[in-house]
């Protein structure tokens, strides 16, 4: 086990490596607007600055699983982290248009090798602390949704006088500081990447084994509440006639993101590796969605507070128990096929919420295909033994 000193500096490299699994996506809306009224692009195309990340998320975690097993994970996360910061400068090239496009599509690519990369990572470098290491990136990850999300406009768009190519390069420079931390540590042996003799890397997702789909299933319950929710939540209220609302309920939402990643870091080592906190917040997360649908008013927010902290702890239980219930050599291709198939439901299942809506001229059908995938999660969470199988490693 590191020493304490040394154990802080890995946490505070995996919280800061952590901020880029989602900052470069979630600054894209705040700057569309700035953004538009340069290139004049089409709902379509605004709309797909963010979502084509998040279905690379997916399409990308075999090519990212390859990537690591050739790399290793320290130096697959260091070349992501090089890659991502370029391509996210390089939105900002255009015009012209596909050039944004194009450079989009390699910031979720990167994303895609960074985020298998971190179970691996966390086995190594963080012995004795696992759960914690994995909390602590992970709220990470999700202080980069807030404060790409929430700070931007107030912040930085005023700092760099309303240019939205100087905000993608104020937000993704630092990447390349960090790809550079990991490699010094790296050279001087504060991180450590022996883990002894395992056999050959593998790169293929396991897709084959039971586990893989339960826990991309259950991980995709929590991308499509949140990502779906975020979507369609000023429809909803427009059609619940309380469009006023919307500012109130994205801020609870997206607020108890970061609380649930704070409670994550306080009671990692004691919820990581259990089912029952697994049952508990995949039923959190469908009381949350019908409270949010079916509520108004105190009621209502309070089914948004209890969707966001359910999807946020639903999924940090989930990526924490990677480590805990797979080898070194088997972490980063379990966690590429939990990713596929989990951003995978997370892109399509809110799209299909699109459609039925207007199929049925009802915005409030958008949370149906949410709700009937919760479901299947919980029917998981109470059914499946291999989740509970980490409960004797967790401590």
């Amino acid at each position: 086990m590191p020493e304490p000193p040394n154990r802080i500096l890995i946490l505070v490299i995996l919280w800061f490596a952590g901020l880029y699994l989602r900052l470069p996506v979630l600054i894209a809306p705040p700057l569309t607007p700035l953004i538009d009224a340069e290139l004049a692009l089409n709902q379509t195309q605004l709309g797909a600055l963010t979502t084509i990340p998040v279905l690379m998320l997916s399409l990308g975690a075999l090519p990212g699983a390859v990537i690591i097993a050739r790399l290793g994970p320290a130096l697959a996360l260091v070349a992501a982290l090089v890659l991502l910061t370029l391509a996210s400068i390089g939105r900002g090239l255009a015009p012209p248009v596909w050039i944004l496009f194009l450079n989009t599509t390699f910031v979720g690519l990167a994303i895609a090798v960074m985020q298998p990369a971190f179970p691996s990572l966390v086995q190594r470098w963080c012995p004795g602390f696992v759960a914690l290491g994995s909390a602590v990136y992970m709220n990470g990850m999700l202080m980069g949704e807030f404060i790409g999300g929430g700070l931007t406009i107030p912040l930085v768009i005023p700092f760099v006088d309303n240019d939205w190519r100087a905000a993608l390069a104020f937000w993704s420079l630092p990447a390349i500081l960090i790809a550079g931390v990991v490699l010094l540590c790296r050279r001087l042996g504060v991180t450590e990447e022996s883990v002894g003799k395992e056999g050959p890397p593998i790169w293929k997702p396991p897709l084959g084994e039971l586990r893989v789909w339960q826990l991309g299933i259950i991980l995709g319950a929590a991308a499509a509440g949140y990502f779906g929710t975020n979507a369609y939540m000023p429809t909803l209220l427009e059609f619940k006639q309380i469009p006023e609302d919307l500012p109130h309920y994205l801020l609870v939402f997206n607020g108890t993101q970061v609380v649930g990643s704070l409670i994550m870091v306080a009671l990692a080592t004691r919820l990581v590796g259990s089912v029952r906190p697994i049952i508990v917040v995949s039923w959190g997360t469908l009381l949350g969605l019908i409270g949010i649908l079916l509520l108004d008013g105190f009621l209502g927010l309070m089914g948004a507070i209890v969707l966001g902290l359910s999807t946020c702890i639903q999924l940090i239980l989930v990526v924490a128990l990677v480590p805990l219930i797979s080898s070194s050599r088997e972490s980063a291709p379990l966690a590429a096929g939990m990713f596929m198939i989990a951003y995978l439901l997370g892109f399509i299942v809110p799209l299909l919420g699109g459609l039925i809506a207007d199929a049925f001229a009802s915005p409030a059908m958008t949370f149906t295909p949410l709700m009937l995938l919760a479901i299947v999660a919980i029917a998981i969470s109470h059914t499946s033994d291999n989740l509970g199988a980490a409960e004797a490693h967790s401590n």
